[in-house]
């Protein structure tokens, strides 16, 4: 499946039913009148919310997204049949904008949630709703309304309860590919990562599951476009926590320090929100750990006041002892936000 998180949409509401012109005839019944029915409503344009979708592929490359025109009305007072609404299916956490001006539509964040883009036109008014005591016969309707016709951008923030961050080849991929069934690709050489990858992690039962991420490595320029710039970066506004890996194995290029505030310069420069997320120092290959990049990076980390943890993906060491702790730290998160709703309630 190939990843796509942006795409721009044609969507036009469905054209309201003409009302209908008619005079009641009927055996015994004299000046009937007017007995025509208004047209029915186009139908409207909704996006909803798809848990199991992960990408806006399907939407690449769409034609017109037309809902369904409203019939038109007919005599003995008979009102057209409404057009059916035209429901797009679409990611969670997927924002919506009007392309001519850039302004927000609106979000869908819940599956099943549903999200009206384009309102379908007003059903015409037959000529027995012009009837009165001095014209008792008109001979006007209504025509049938048109349905609302704009351009969407759409554009995808995956929703994860943990992203995964770090400069290329700090070991992600290997991470997720180790505690969930995700497999993307794993090789020596940088940017093996070009697309987000999801995967679930369960340790002991599915009650306390999550969602984790793996996001595309960064490099120093990447909140100017740098490297694969802000088209991932922007997925880490969703996470509802980051674990920032840091490589322990030799390196000759930068020290282990340098490497941790490469990545935190772009997140400050890309979301001054991002450094307040709650964030964890992770070093990474430690089957193969320098010792003065060890000492470095754990200084470092304390420095700022963040967890330390140290895992090595090849042989297992710290996993279990680190997803444990982000199960915790989830479920204070969790009740954190619920004590907050309640408060404001």
């Amino acid at each position: 499946m190939i990843f796509i998180d942006e795409a721009v949409i044609p969507v036009v509401g469905g054209r309201g039913g003409n009302g209908c012109v008619a005079f009641r005839r009927e055996k015994y019944v004299a000046k009937g009148g007017p007995s025509g029915g208004d047209g029915g409503h186009g139908g409207s344009v909704w996006l909803v919310g798809d848990e199991s979708r992960n990408t806006l592929y399907h939407l690449r490359f769409p034609g017109a997204l037309e809902a369904e025109r409203g019939r038109p009305g007919e005599g003995s007072n008979c009102t057209g049949r409404c057009g059916k609404d035209l429901e797009i299916p679409v990611p969670l956490g997927t924002q919506v904008f009007d392309d001519s001006d850039g302004e927000m539509v609106g979000e869908v964040l819940t599956h099943g949630e549903r999200l009206r883009v384009a309102a379908g036109g007003r059903g015409g008014r037959g000529n027995a709703r012009f009837a009165t005591p001095t014209n008792r016969a008109p001979r006007r309707a209504d025509r049938g309304g048109e349905g609302q016709e704009r351009s969407l951008r759409l554009q995808l923030k995956l929703l994860a309860d943990v992203g995964v961050v770090g400069l290329p080849n700090a070991g992600k991929s290997t991470l997720i590919s180790t505690i969930s069934a995700a497999r993307p690709k794993v090789a020596d050489y940088p940017f093996t990562t070009l697309v987000p990858q999801l995967g679930v992690v369960a340790r002991d039962s599915w009650t306390e599951s999550f969602v984790i991420a793996d996001l595309p490595g960064l490099i120093a320029g990447a909140a100017s476009g740098a490297g694969l710039g802000t088209r991932f970066l922007r997925h880490t506004e969703r996470c509802r926590m980051l674990l920032h890996l840091v490589d322990l194995a030799p390196l000759e290029t930068s020290s282990a320090a340098e490497d941790l505030a490469t990545v935190e310069a772009e997140l400050q420069a890309f979301n001054t929100e991002l450094m307040a997320r709650p964030r964890w120092v992770v070093g990474s290959k430690v089957d193969a750990v320098q010792e003065d990049r060890r000492e470095e990076l754990q200084a470092a980390a304390e420095k700022r006041g963040l967890p330390y943890f140290e895992i090595s993906s090849a042989t297992g060491k710290g996993i279990q002892e680190l997803i444990a702790a982000v199960q915790r730290r989830l479920r204070d998160l969790s009740e954190e936000a619920s004590e907050e709703r309640e408060a404001d309630s």
